[in-house]
């Protein structure tokens, strides 16, 4: 090539950059790479290096250290019986839960027109790639460049895994019998072949100058809950304590939409025996925690495999739960529930400067992760996506985020809304009025709602959940419930 050529494409490639003429290869070298870990079923309570010293989490506890951890991050709630869906459908499409309802049935449809977490991604030039849970109605293989070992909400039902155990006699269950199939399956356990997956692409990855978006969903920490025994041993259950909130029936159970204790209830909550024992719970949360921690080391061999790309300085690493789940607490088993163990999860943020080792107790919505990563790829938000990002708490340019936390679970069934420390929760058909000092009471055993003193401040939350509602488009008439609020 002659000088003069040399010049010339010069000229041309610098007229090309300042008219922002730019390849899609070009323009994606710079942006960071998106790591999205997702559980199920994981209460914001068990975390070992944060609120737990009963469970064992060193690689989540890894990823506490590196980074920023939101110690009060919700779900919103559910429209559906299987809470998983609602999250999801609302993590994928941006919207808050009654919109994301709307759409419940036509995911496929917002897919094809590009308003879907993954489709923003592929248009800001990132090669994506998902394994694990979906659980939503849109192709999984179509939202993604590469998808593989697609899972649904969960294996088929083992029937062993249920109305158990009951002491003094045997139990047919065994979290580590293969032969009872369920996440065992196929041979592999399936949080191992998640994170086989997930290392397959990061080798890959490591040649590729694309950046990344990865959406591995692991189907654990929900039932059946197995795991070897090696993980089963870690946790006799004989040590495990029962927890501060136990109760052996819920008073509320039937008016929640949860059935009555006949075992006529919702599948969640037929895995124990009615009324709950202190035995059960333990045994229950035995296999939780072992589960939990099985899944902790897939975590910690995918974070080894980013580290080997060569890329970690440049990847972003959210980890969160799609809800939480109650495993005895309330003499509740399941998640479609308006208390803390079952709609705050756990949410880890590391990346390139942010402060490592530290917490925020901003209240935030676990789908605020879909915008966040969608500011971190350069995608302007879009005016569908309801959820907020997270980047100006991250980079500590406010400590505001929503005015109040919503809750709800089906249309007219539970209502609820945290504000400041105080927090109300509505059971409609039973009219039902509890209000909460999470400040002294986190563990929401003390219902206040009843005491003259606290009248006004029921009503204040009244107010602010109304105020909610219309922000959710929630059509619930709370007033005719509640006539004297």
């Amino acid at each position: 090539m002659t000088k003069h050529m040399t010049t010339s494409v010069l000229i041309v490639a610098a007229v090309a950059l300042a008219m922002g003429f730019v390849t899609r290869v070009q323009a994606a070298s710079d942006k960071p790479n998106i790591l999205f870990i997702f559980a199920d079923d994981q209460c914001y309570q068990t975390l070992g290096a944060l609120n737990n010293d009963e469970v064992h989490t060193p690689n989540l506890d890894r990823l506490i250290k590196r980074g920023l951890t939101f110690t009060h991050a919700y779900n919103m709630g559910s429209y559906s019986g299987a809470v998983c869906i609602a999250s999801r459908m609302m993590l994928n499409s941006g919207r808050f839960v009654w919109h994301a309802q709307a759409l419940h049935a036509k995911g496929e449809a917002e897919r094809k027109a590009g308003r879907w977490w993954s489709e923003h991604m592929k248009k800001a030039g990132y090669e994506t790639y998902m394994t694990g849970k979906w659980h939503v109605r849109a192709s999984a293989q179509k939202s993604f460049d590469h998808q593989v070992n697609e899972r649904p909400g969960m294996p088929k039902t083992v029937p062993e895994a249920y109305n158990r155990p009951i002491k003094g006699q045997p139990d047919k269950w065994s979290p580590y019998d293969t032969s009872l199939g369920g996440f065992w399956a196929g041979g592999k356990h399936w949080s191992e072949v998640v994170a086989d997956d997930s290392v397959g692409f990061l080798q890959n990855a490591a040649k590729s100058d694309k950046p990344f978006f990865m959406y591995l969903a692991f189907n654990a920490t929900h039932d059946p809950r197995q795991s070897p025994k090696e993980f089963i041993d870690m946790y006799p259950h004989e040590k495990i304590r029962v927890p501060d909130n136990y109760m052996d029936v819920y008073p509320y159970h039937e008016a929640m939409g949860l059935g009555p204790a006949d075992q006529k209830a919702l599948r969640d909550e037929k895995l124990a025996p009615f009324p709950r024992t202190h035995y059960a719970v333990q045994v229950h949360r035995q296999e939780y925690y072992a589960l939990l921690s099985h899944m902790d080391q897939q975590i910690g061999r995918i974070l080894d495999a980013l580290e080997k790309t060569g890329k970690a300085d440049n990847t972003w690493i959210f980890f969160t739960a799609d809800h939480g789940l109650a495993v005895g607490q309330h003499g509740l088993m399941g998640k479609q529930n308006m208390f803390d163990h079952s709609v705050r999860v756990p949410f880890i943020v590391v990346g390139p400067g942010v402060k490592a080792n530290t917490t925020s107790d901003t209240g935030i919505y676990l789908q605020d992760v879909m915008p966040t990563s969608l500011q971190l790829a350069g995608v302007p938000h879009p005016d569908h996506v309801e959820f907020k990002s997270l980047l100006p708490l991250i980079e500590g340019k406010t400590t505001r985020h929503y005015d109040a936390i919503y809750g709800a679970y089906m249309e007219d069934r539970q209502r609820a809304v945290t504000a400041g420390h105080y927090k109300l929760i509505l059971y409609p058909r039973a009219k039902a009025v509890l209000l909460f000092d999470l400040a002294k009471d986190p563990h929401e055993m003390h219902n206040l709602a009843d005491d003259p003193a606290h009248k006004s401040k029921v009503r204040e939350l009244f107010n602010t959940l109304l105020a909610q509602q219309k922000i959710m488009d929630d059509k619930l008439n709370l007033r005719e419930y509640y006539p004297d609020l």
